[in-house]
């Protein structure tokens, strides 16, 4: 059995995989044969996002390979700037049409503010909890599998979790080795909620890190490998992007574990200051376009 084939279980009973296939920054004209490619060498699960502006490739896809739907978990996010009820409802339809499916076995609400005001000082409380019931009545009526959200602090998730009707399923966030939010992950996981790790090789800056790179090449390994690794055996369910087929499949090839002592010193790895060319994130404020 290798990691393609190993599962989280949601809090909803619903089984997710491991490991998930990400799709952001691949534009919608290029999305079809990465996806493609991914599936074909044994993701089973392929995370898109409104936000992306690729749904309709990535449904496009799924489409063409010979997977059986049923056996794809396919992930999507409502846009960050949707903080009413009727949006949210309206962009739950619109997801579908645009990805082609009868339901999607994910949505999550994509970030608690807008980008525009990411991380100010508002929280949009009562805009997410509109969202948030916009997403139960979509589960309960099938459309959706699961909800969750991602980019939530804990404050964020406690609004959620206290005054909402279903408990999100997961908490997407961006954490990679030097940049950990350890207290926040054991909150989540404390109650019950699954952490999905983005940009786990730090949108590729930490492949320069030679300290990584010593350790990765002690366990045979690429140091994009040691990173998902890291995230997994902290129980968290990382999303790697890639495009190039070589990178998709060398993703999955994790049959190592990592030492103890070694967690340890990944824990420790300095936090990356500039993410490079990725360094305006989150890169998703209409206000640029």
């Amino acid at each position: 059995m290798t990691v393609l084939d190993e599962t989280f279980t949601l809090s909803n009973g619903v089984k997710i995989p491991k490991l998930g296939f990400g799709t952001w920054l691949i534009d919608n004209d290029k999305v079809v044969e990465p996806v493609k490619v991914a599936l074909d060498a044994g993701y089973r699960h392929i995370d898109t996002a409104q936000a992306y502006g690729n749904e309709k490739g990535v449904g496009l896809a799924l489409r063409q390979s010979s997977v059986p739907r049923e056996d794809i978990f396919v992930t999507t996010k409502l846009a960050a700037e949707i903080k009413s009820y009727d949006e949210a409802v309206a962009a739950v339809d619109q997801s579908l049409a645009d990805l082609g499916l009868d339901y999607v076995d994910m949505m999550i609400i994509h970030a608690p503010q807008p980008w525009a005001d990411f991380r100010n000082v508002e929280h949009y409380f009562e805009g997410n909890l509109a969202a948030w019931q916009a997403l139960e009545e979509a589960y309960d009526a099938g459309k959706i599998k699961a909800i969750g959200v991602s980019n939530f602090e804990q404050v964020d998730l406690d609004n959620i979790l206290q005054n909402g009707r279903i408990k999100p399923a997961v908490n997407q966030i961006l954490a990679h080795v030097s940049n950990t939010p350890f207290d926040l992950i054991k909150y989540c996981q404390d109650n019950d909620v699954l952490v999905e790790a983005y940009s786990p090789v730090a949108h590729g800056e930490i492949l320069h890190n030679p300290e990584l790179q010593k350790m990765a090449d002690n366990y045979g390994v690429s140091v994009a490998q040691l990173c998902l690794q890291y995230c997994l055996q902290l129980g968290m369910l990382p999303l790697p992007k890639a495009e190039t087929p070589s990178h998709i499949i060398s993703n999955t090839e994790l049959a190592f574990t990592i030492s103890d002592s070694d967690m340890a010193t990944l824990k420790q790895v300095d936090h990356i200051d500039n993410y490079g060319e990725s360094d305006s994130f989150p890169v998703y404020d209409k206000t640029d376009k």
